[in-house]
């Protein structure tokens, strides 16, 4: 597929740019495309897919927000000429049951599976960065991360890792039909986590368990939508259960070396100044 165009969706996000970034790296031409990119593209405006699908050969598909505009969108990308999908989506997700978390996840899972062209599914752990790029950070940075989250453990990956499967999976034979599950070496407590942050950045942090009701509360209080701070809120109903805990080797089938290390992760982030 080396003289195949690239569609990268969520292009400016975590995994969006560090997939695009690899893929142009290894001399693969790109079409990178958000609400915000020049390759304009939209879930919610169906009419700025055919041009972004329009001469791709694969496509990096980050879920919509809500189920059901994959659906729609993934059989308008085959017509065009789409033959291979690569998702992002959440780890276990099809042990969530009834949970209302990850709705839109497994829908975007059904649609890819159902193409009728060659489909893989990204399914990671929480992020590492979502402590120095995103969820976590602000918290961290006011010296204290408050999160329901009692005494579970989650092996958390590093972004780097999710792109360099994606990139894999993207670019390489014999993923067809396959769904991994991605997670780091060791699964640790946020509490432990926060402590390694704190103690490689020298921030004073602390880390406080609240009740789910508490969190969702606070949340909302930042300026969350509800039904964002909701959303978060059965993610963590989720990981209490067990449903993330566990460590797997998908990272290593995939790439043949281990995953990076949350200390290595940590080390580097304050190297590079992210909680100074």
């Amino acid at each position: 597929m080396s003289q195949d165009v690239f569609l990268v969706l969520g292009a400016t996000g975590k995994t969006g740019r560090r997939v695009a970034a690899r893929l142009r790296a290894a001399g693969r031409t790109v079409r990178a495309a958000s609400r915000s990119s020049a390759a304009r593209f939209d879930w919610a405006d169906p009419s700025t897919w055919d041009d972004v699908v329009n001469g791709v050969s694969a496509v990096y598909v980050i879920a919509p927000d809500v189920p059901g505009p994959a659906h729609d969108f993934v059989p308008r990308a085959v017509a065009a000429g789409v033959r291979r999908f690569v998702l992002l989506s959440g780890r276990g997700a099809d042990t969530w049951g009834d949970s209302p978390f990850g709705l839109d996840m497994r829908s975007a899972e059904e649609a890819v599976r159902v193409s009728g062209v060659e489909w893989s599914i990204v399914r990671p752990t929480n992020f590492n960065q979502n402590f120095d790029e995103d969820l976590f950070y602000a918290p961290i940075m006011a010296g204290e991360l408050a999160l329901p989250a009692r005494d579970i453990v989650e092996p958390f990956i590093d972004v780097d890792d999710v792109a360099d499967v994606a990139v894999a999976t993207l670019t390489e034979r014999g993923h067809d039909g396959r769904i991994y599950e991605l997670s780091g070496p060791r699964a640790l407590t946020f509490r432990e986590a926060t402590e390694e942050i704190a103690r490689v950045s020298r921030r004073p942090v602390r880390y406080l368990d609240v009740s789910p009701e508490e969190y969702v509360t606070a949340f909302v209080a930042q300026g969350v939508p509800p039904e964002t701070a909701s959303y978060v809120g059965e993610m963590f109903d989720l990981m209490r259960s067990g449903a993330t805990a566990k460590v797997t080797d998908d990272v290593h089938r995939v790439l043949g070396r281990r995953p990076r290390d949350f200390e290595t992760y940590v080390a580097r982030a304050a190297a590079a100044g992210a909680w100074r």
